[in-house]
This record gives structure tokens, sequence and C-alpha cells, in this order.
């Protein structure tokens, strides 16, 4: 996808590199001030690359946290079906080193100077101009740790950058110096998206759709995404919780800013996973939280279980607009849609406004409609209708089908029928106090506005107000 590959240099790249467990996520999370990177003493914890953008001095660019560096063998290593996670892992470090504009190479003051950062040295001068490499020593957290440093000065990498990325110490400086070497290299990336006093920064916020890639573990959501960009942005393995953390990826589709998220995979061990997978599953619904438009990404050639019903179920709860993506659909013999959509819509009848997309995260089968919808789905999801639309709408359906009372023997009169909110969507119905409407009624009001007026992906929130109190709700 076009789009998606020019977006990646709309900002210039910094790259944080260096070997496993120097502080990178942690330096990560301290300049893009989010707790997005996960942290852990555990080698290995970042698989994927963690992308952010950071704002600073009237500058903008995006940073990359990279996965640490175990073995140097893995960098050059051609890919290969048989890759395990750490080839996988190393290889794309290799790759966003190639890409940067600027180089924070990370070493650890409390390890001290290891043969590892100088082979790792080596290998930055050999793809990275030396104008393009910040060499940063983490862990100086207190006066007494700048006596370590000088040793770091055998790399030849120029002068050193002591911070720690715990408690935030030098990396004002460095913020500092990495403005001042983007401004320098390539001004007009460095500047384009100065602003007076952040507005220009909140109207491009403001305007981004975010859309998160969910499911269960080993469905697809990391291929999914690759396919959808048109490279490999995330780390794919058959192992579950491959993914341990959400991965943000920003592009631009007909004109549209949007967010990528993938998530980790959602089991149905739910709170009793431990360690890094719970962290990561609690990302994972965080994100959710937080998304305009869910693609919740199936495995179809196998059985819809409870726990795909369940996380369905929080995302109807949630008010989220969403897509069934069937993944997998090149596994599957006999490839009849309209008898899997009546399978899907059979297990899932709560949600039947949700539209299906069979494709094949794998070959790339349909996968260029995903968006396309997604783009649809989040325009109706923001449609206001007036007064006037819905008097007219109310005044036709009620001869269709007049009001059915619910509790006691007198019809409903619906007095007034607004749209209190859009995005999303919810209405609210007044009828006389000592009134009752039948829920069959509302399911009827629901599936009328949806023929009329799309709400295409989205559930809709209807409430029944008597007087000013609200009597009673309703969730498609």
């Amino acid at each position: 996808m076009a789009d998606a590959k020019d977006n990646s240099k709309l900002l210039p790249l910094v790259v944080i590199f260096g070997r496993a467990n120097v502080g990178k996520s942690t330096l990560f999370n301290c300049l893009t001030e989010k707790r997005q990177a996960l942290i852990s003493n555990i080698a290995g914890t970042t698989r994927d690359s963690n992308l952010g953008q950071v704002y600073w001095q009237g500058c903008r660019f995006e940073i990359v946290d990279t996965g640490g560096i175990i073995d140097l063998k893995h960098l050059t290593k051609k890919a290969s079906s048989a890759d395990d996670i750490a080839d996988q892992v190393q290889r794309q470090a290799g790759q966003y080193l190639k890409q940067a504009d600027l180089v924070i190479f990370l070493v650890d003051n409390k390890t001290g100077l290891l043969p590892q950062d100088g082979q790792m040295a080596l290998l930055i001068k050999k793809n990275v101009n030396a104008d393009k490499v910040l060499l940063t020593i983490n862990k100086v957290d207190a006066p007494k740790d700048r006596l370590k440093i000088s040793e770091f000065y055998k790399l030849s990498l120029g002068e050193p950058y002591p911070v720690s990325a715990a408690n935030g110490s030098g990396t004002g400086d460095l913020l500092d110096v990495i403005v001042e070497k983007l401004a320098t290299s390539n001004s007009q990336l460095a500047t384009r998206e100065k602003n007076n006093d952040g507005e220009e920064e909140l109207r491009v916020t403001s305007d981004e759709l975010r859309v998160c890639i969910i499911g269960k573990p080993n469905v697809g959501k990391s291929s999914l995404l690759n396919s959808l960009l048109g490279y490999e942005r995330v780390i794919v393995s058959p192992e579950p919780h491959t993914t341990r953390e959400p991965q943000h990826t920003k592009i631009i589709y007909q004109g549209q800013p949007i967010l990528l998220i993938d998530t980790a995979g959602i089991s149905k061990k739910g709170a009793k996973t431990k360690g890094l997978e719970k962290f990561g599953v609690a990302k994972s619904l965080n994100a959710l939280s937080k998304s305009d438009v869910v693609l919740m990404t199936l495995d179809i050639s196998q059985a819809i279980t409870h726990q795909d019903a369940k996380l369905i179920e929080e995302i109807v709860e949630a008010q989220k607009s969403f897509i069934f993506i069937a993944n997998k659909w090149d596994k599957v013999e006999t490839r009849d849609t309209k008898k899997y959509t009546n399978y899907i819509y059979g297990k899932l009848p709560f949600a039947r406004f949700a539209p299906i997309q069979f494709t094949s995260a794998l070959t790339g089968e349909k996968i260029k409609k995903i968006l396309d919808l997604t783009l649809q789905i989040a325009k109706e999801r923001k449609l206001q209708l007036s007064d006037s639309q819905l008097n007219k709408f109310l005044s036709r359906i009620v001869k269709i089908h007049r009001p059915a009372k619910g509790k006691g023997v007198r019809h409903p009169r619906i007095r007034e029928f607004t749209q209190v909110q859009a995005n999303p969507p919810k209405f609210e119905m007044k009828i006389g106090a000592k009134e009752d409407l039948h829920f069959s009624y509302l399911r009827f009001i629901e599936n009328r506005l949806r023929e009329t007026y799309g709400f295409l992906g989205t559930p809709l929130l209807v409430n029944v107000a008597k007087r000013k109190n609200v009597h009673g709700m309703h969730r498609d």
C-alpha cells in the first residue's frame, strides 16, 4: 500500500539501538512521555520495535525502540521460514538501523564497556555515518556515576551523552542535540510541524482515526498488520503471545491519518495469565477502550468459541465500531461466503450489524478492502441526525408498526425521538410517565435506523425516558 509506505518518511526517524537490557525501552518511554513499551529485567522483553513521536523545541520526529541485540549474526542473517522470534526481532532492528536519520547507540554505565558494545560500534560505523550517531550512556543516575564514563571513549564514536532514563536526568540535553542534528541534516523535515502554542498539533491528532486489531492469540493479527502496510512491521510467529505490547503505526490513507494498533492476543486465561503476557493483555484492552474502529480478527478455519463471543461482547459494550476479519480464508477448502456468513451471524446474533471481510493475511487476498470499509464505518459512526429527520423517520415507522406495549394495558405513544450523541451514536425516546415500551420495539427502531441511515458496523444505543427519568436501556 503506497500510502502507508510514503507516510513512513513524513518525519525523520531516530532509532534507539543497543544490546539487551541497557534500558532502551525505559529511554523510549521517557522521551515519548508515554508508558507504551513494556519494561522488565528479562532479556528480550521487547520483540516488535515500538514506534512513537517526540515533539521538542518546535521539531517533531519519530523514534523507534528496537529489540535488544543478543547475537550480532541475527542482524545480517537472511530471512527464512525457519526463523525463530530472536532471528526476526534482531533482523528487524538491523533494518531500522539502515533507515535511521539518527541513531542513539545506548550503552549501560552500570555494567561498563563490554566486548559486545565494541562489536556493535563497528557494525554501526559500517552502516551509519559517524555524524548520525549519538553515543548515549544510560544509568548515570547520580554524579558519582560519571566517573566510569571515560572508558566509553574507546568506542571512537565521539562525545558521549550521559543520561538516566529512569529519572530523566540528561534527557533534555539529549533531545536538544537530536533536534540540532536533525535540523542541520534535514531542516525541512525537522521543522515541518512547527506550530503556534501547539494548535496545529491538536488539529492533527483530533482528525486521527484509531484502528485496533484485536483477537485471540494466533489468529493472524500481526500478519494482518504487515499485509495492510505492505512491509514487515511486526514479528510473526506461531508461538502464542509473540506480540507482547500494542504496536502503533501511523499511516495516511485517502487523506485520512490512521493509527493502526496491533495488540497482544487475548486468551481465556484472562487475569490468570502471568508475567509479560498479563501486562500485554491489559494493554490490549486499554488499546480497545481508546480505539474508534476495531478489526475483530477470527481464524475462520477454526470454530468460533465462547472466548470469541466474550471478546465481541466487550467491543459492543464499549460502543466500538468493528469489522469481522475472517482471516486465514486460504485454509478453508470449500470457500462459500454465504455459508460462513450465516455461520458467524448464527453464532453471534447480537453482532449482525458488523460487516464481515473474508481475508488471507498470508496471501494478501481482500486486504485492500479493509481500510476502505474502515473509512466508511468511521464516517457513519459520526453521523448526526437532525430533529426534523428523526421526526419524519418516526412518523413513517409508527405507521408501519405501532409501538408495542410492555407491562400494563396502555399502548405507549412516542412523544419525542432525538439523537443525543454521535461518535458513538446514542438516541433517546420519550414516552408517557405511565407507559411502557416493549424491548422488541427498540430492536425494530434500531433495524429501521440502519436501513435508512446506515450506521454500518456500529452499535446503537437507544434510551427510553419517562419524562426526565431514564426508564430502560437497550444495546444493539
